[in-house]
């Protein structure tokens, strides 16, 4: 999560009005808007984190509200500022708590229960991720934060799960990463759904890049930011529509 912090801290600062105010990687939003994103994420994360320590019941959909009201209606610049600063506090408040205590932190998102490593790694996700959807727009080989696909490849089978579209095709795919070395089952029946492959798995339909497949996976390897060593070209199209980004 520091690594990310820095990454983006480094970030904010060499952007332009026009890059603020221009579109991000996902071009229903501009910079600003995924900036705020970050930013009110932090905020709302840091409610969470402090309710979780202090024993104290989960905020509640007006206190989102409240936070999502205040970033809406700050300027292009404040959100860039504010996300660094607010982003900080989380990193920081995170990096304060016990690890004993980390397993036995209870978060409820909604209709779920989440634990604190599950916590952790799902805003490591949003902030990385984010984070990319920025820096694409200045450099067009940006990649995400390599400390944090580290930590996230091994746990994408929640984020599947809520971003895969089960398609028409072929029900299971393999694919093989590099950098860490990972083999993959993908499996798109009636729902979508990530798991290590098991050892008679065959031989993989496509391989890259952990970093490229971190990024499909949360919908975001279009052709124009696919590695130029990738393979299985036509699976990799296929798991497009599959993983489509949210």
């Amino acid at each position: 999560m520091r690594r990310s912090h820095d990454a983006l801290a480094a970030l904010v600062p060499t952007l332009t009005p026009d890059q603020l105010t221009g579109p991000a990687y996902p071009s229903e939003w501009t910079v600003s808007d995924t900036l705020s994103h970050i930013g009110s994420g932090a905020v709302i994360g840091l409610m969470a984190l402090d309710a979780a320590l202090s024993g104290e019941p989960p905020p509640d959909r007006s206190a989102f509200s409240a936070v999502w009201d205040e970033w809406n209606a700050k300027d292009p610049q404040s959100r860039a500022v504010d996300a660094v600063a607010a982003n900080a506090k989380l990193t920081e408040a995170w990096a304060g708590v016990d690890a004993a205590r980390v397993p036995g932190l209870e978060f409820r998102l909604g209709p779920m229960q989440v634990d604190g490593p599950t916590m952790v790694r799902m805003r490591l996700g949003e902030l990385a991720l984010h984070t990319w959807d920025v820096a694409v727009v200045v450099d067009p080989a940006a990649i995400v934060e390599p400390a944090a696909v580290e930590q996230l490849v091994d746990d994408l089978g929640l984020v599947a799960s809520f971003s895969g579209v089960p398609v028409d095709g072929v029900p299971e795919v393999v694919v093989a990463t590099t950098d860490p070395e990972r083999r993959f089952t993908i499996g798109i029946t009636d729902s979508v759904s990530l798991g290590p492959a098991g050892a008679g798995s065959g031989a993989a339909d496509a391989v890259l890049p952990a970093e490229a497949f971190v990024r499909l996976i949360y919908g975001r390897l279009d052709p124009a930011h696919t590695p130029a060593g990738a393979t299985g070209g036509a699976v990799l199209d296929r798991l497009r529509t599959v993983f489509r980004g949210f």
